[in-house]
């Protein structure tokens, strides 16, 4: 299935909402709690995350990238600074996340990186990652666990667990860290 990747623009927050909302229940449905992923006010809450995001417009801060086929996005991606040292993050909800761990040393973290199951095989995956990662900086992120099929890409695309395992307070999702050094 042809796509493209670009990056994205302030109206296509909604759509951005809704791939992200709809992959969630397709990727979490049994991992994440059912009353959340079928909270009605979540798609709001998600387009108002990305309306924000968008409307920042500081490629320094957030890198985003959606992913489009026969007119309609399929995927998003989103990297940004590193979560703080001090074992915080926003999930750009307002939502504080708080676990222990030693400092960081990375200079991204991608947050977001989600494509429609349809998608799955089409390298949208591959090319989302490419348009929000900087493969000369070193980056993390969380990985839900079990989730076997997105820890195997992100280990084929050099990141590796570096053995931080946290449960999200927010969704309740066991969560592994996995780190890609710079020029990895």
């Amino acid at each position: 299935m042809a796509h493209t990747v670009r990056p994205p623009v302030p109206a296509d927050a909604a759509a951005m909402a809704r791939v992200h909302v709809d992959t969630w229940s397709e990727t979490y449905r049994g991992i994440m709690p059912d009353e959340l992923l079928d909270d009605p006010d979540l798609i709001d809450r998600r387009q108002r995350m990305w309306t924000q995001i968008l409307a920042e417009a500081a490629p320094t801060k957030f890198t985003c990238a959606v992913a489009e086929s026969d007119g309609r996005l399929v995927g998003i991606a989103m990297s940004g600074p590193p979560e703080n040292d001090d074992g915080n993050s926003n999930d750009d909800n307002g939502i504080e996340h708080s676990q222990s761990r030693p400092a960081r040393s990375e200079e991204r973290h991608l947050y977001v990186l989600y494509a429609y199951r349809a998608m799955h095989g089409t390298n949208v995956g591959q090319d989302l990652l490419d348009a929000v990662i900087d493969p000369s900086v070193t980056t993390a992120l969380w990985v839900a666990d079990p989730n076997p099929r997105a820890q195997a890409f992100y280990s084929k695309n050099g990141f590796n667990a570096d053995g931080t395992i946290k449960t999200d307070e927010y969704d309740g999702v066991r969560e592994v860290r996995m780190v890609r050094q710079a020029g990895a």
